[in-house]
């Protein structure tokens, strides 16, 4: 039997790798740590924008809902504001939370919205009443935003007379007071 000579380096290598050097090991580190610092900031925007729009979808699901029960049981339908998902608060602000309301019975309860985060309407209305034809007492716009900290987007969710929704992105993010 011929035994062929082989050099120990290349022995080594026969064997499989050695594992990972102190230098590749933080070569690795320094690549995701340069590349999760470009990931986040993109990602905050992502996020809030999905905030906002869960907030504007929220806020048209419940004007829609409001109006098509005025239509189908012939009898107001009240879109308010509501601190304890049960009863429509008089005064107070949308990022408390509203409810869809048919006499007694509460139809759709939405919690208060994340710390942070405004639903105001321009015009101070807490409370929107949609009449059996489907038409609302008054026009409503609500802006959603984050207050703190703020940021560049908004949405401006507009219930009209006629009861018609529609969502509006605004890029100044400005928050009414």
């Amino acid at each position: 039997m011929i035994r062929k000579l082989v050099p120990p380096c290349w022995r080594r290598r026969a064997l499989g790798p050695g594992g990972f050097t102190l230098v590749e090991l933080m070569v690795t580190l320094t690549v995701l740590v340069v590349l999760i610092a470009i990931a986040v900031p993109s990602f905050d925007g992502v996020r809030l924008s999905s905030r906002l729009n869960a907030y504007a979808t929220a806020l048209v699901a419940g004007g829609q809902l409001a109006r098509s029960e005025a239509i189908k049981r012939n009898v107001p339908v009240t879109l308010c504001v509501s601190t304890d998902g049960a009863n429509c608060g008089t005064t107070g602000q949308w990022e408390t939370g509203w409810i869809v309301l048919a006499g007694t019975t509460v139809l759709l309860q939405q919690p208060a919205a994340a710390g942070g985060y405004q639903l105001r309407d321009g015009g101070g209305a807490s409370v929107l009443v949609f009449q059996p034809t489907g038409v609302g007492a008054s026009p409503a716009g609500i802006t959603i935003c984050r207050a703190s900290p703020t940021a560049s987007q908004a949405r401006l969710v507009s219930i009209s007379a006629t009861g018609r929704t529609a969502v509006r992105r605004l890029s100044d993010g400005a928050c009414a007071s």
